[in-house]
């Protein structure tokens, strides 16, 4: 069985229809009770170090689109493209120190996000 990792390094690309009718797709299951006790019951696990890794990434990524393009969210598509790969050619090596920084800033606040959702699951039932 593949691991969370070989999978995400594995995604190929897709292109905008295909992303578009994949969004339309995950948002008709997410709806889905099967896919929301499946969402509750992985909240209630920890998650692989692989995935964190993904997570933290995202969370830098964006916290320099944030400092760099204030208005990254209004632009087009083309243009976010171009700044990403403008972002990742200039500030790639940094983004990756601190990706090691925030994946264990997240492993030590991952025991606590496990305990409050268990401690959530006890208060509702």
């Amino acid at each position: 069985m593949k691991n969370f990792k070989e999978l995400y390094e594995g995604i190929k690309k897709v292109d905008v229809v295909q992303r578009k009718k994949m969004a339309r797709r995950m948002a008709k299951m997410a709806k889905s009770k099967s896919f929301q006790f499946k969402k509750q019951k992985a909240a209630l696990k920890m998650r692989d170090p692989a995935k964190l890794q993904a997570v933290a990434k995202k969370k830098v990524v964006k916290s320099f689109r944030d400092k760099f393009y204030p208005g990254y969210e209004q632009m087009n598509l083309q243009q976010r493209v171009v700044v990403d790969q403008k972002l990742n050619q200039k500030y790639g090596k940094k983004i990756d120190k601190m990706v090691k920084k925030a994946v264990m800033k997240l492993k030590k606040q991952e025991v606590e996000r496990v305990k409050q959702a268990r401690a959530a699951l006890r208060d509702e039932q």
